[in-house]
C-alpha cells in the first residue's frame, strides 16, 4: 500500500470546521495550557528537558510506567536537551519545507528512550518546538485522513503526515485557510467518525 494525498470536498472541510469550533467548546481555552507553556519554554532555552517532556506526558494522556520511561529518567537531562535542540533546530529551519523539518527534527531525537518508535510522543515535542509548523499525530488524526480518502501506511512516518497536512492546508476554504498545521490535526482528532468521508471526493 502506497500513500495516497488529494482533495477533500466543501462538505468534509466544513465537517473539520465544525469538529475544530467543538473542541474549542468543549476543551475551552485551558486543555493546551501545558502544550503553550512548553513551546514558551522551548522557544526560551531552544530545547525541551525531562521535565518538559514529562508534562507532555501529561498533555498528550501517555502512559509514563513503561520501560522507556525509566530508560529516560537515568538519562541525562543534557544529553536529552542535546537530541531535543537538534530537534528544535531542524523543525524552525525556515529553509526546510514542513516536511523536511519533520523528517528532520523527528531523525534528532530517534536516539533517546521513548523516541525510537511510533510519532505520538515525538510529535507532541516537535509541536512545542514549533507550534505554527508542526503537528500532534495520534491514531484518531490517522483514521480520520483516511476516512477522508487521503491514506498513509503505517511505515509512512511523521514527515509524510505533515505533508498529507500541507497538501490539504494548501487547499483549505475560509476560515481554514488560516489554520496552522496544529488546528487541522486537532480538526482531525476530533471529527466524529461515522461522517468522516461521507462526502469525500
Amino acid at each position: 500500500m502506497t500513500d495516497r494525498t488529494g482533495d477533500i470536498c466543501s462538505d468534509d472541510w466544513q465537517r473539520l470546521i465544525t469538529a475544530r469550533e467543538m473542541y474549542a467548546r468543549s476543551s475551552g481555552i485551558h486543555y493546551d495550557e501545558i502544550l503553550h507553556q512548553v513551546a514558551q519554554w522551548a522557544q526560551r532555552e531552544g530545547s525541551i528537558g525531562k521535565a518538559d517532556i514529562g508534562a507532555l506526558l501529561l498533555f498528550k494522556r501517555l502512559r509514563a510506567d513503561a520501560p522507556w520511561a525509566r530508560a529516560l529518567m537515568t538519562t541525562a537531562d543534557t544529553a536529552v536537551r542535546q537530541a531535543t535542540a537538534a530537534a528544535t533546530a531542524a523543525v524552525r529551519n525556515p529553509a526546510l519545507s514542513r516536511s523536511e523539518a519533520a523528517r528532520a527534527g523527528r531523525a534528532a531525537l530517534a536516539g533517546l528512550p521513548g523516541f525510537t518508535r511510533g510519532d505520538a510522543l515525538a510529535s507532541t515535542v516537535l509541536t512545542a518546538a514549533a507550534p505554527h509548523r508542526m503537528a500532534v499525530y495520534d491514531r484518531r488524526a490517522h483514521t480520520a485522513l483516511s476516512s477522508l480518502g487521503i491514506s498513509l501506511t503505517h511505515a509512512s512516518g511523521y514527515s509524510r503526515y505533515i505533508a498529507a497536512l500541507d497538501d490539504l492546508l494548501s487547499q483549505a476554504p475560509s476560515p481554514a485557510h488560516a489554520w496552522t498545521p496544529r488546528d487541522l490535526d486537532i480538526a482531525l482528532y476530533c471529527l466524529p467518525p461515522n461522517s468522516a468521508g461521507m462526502g469525500s471526493a
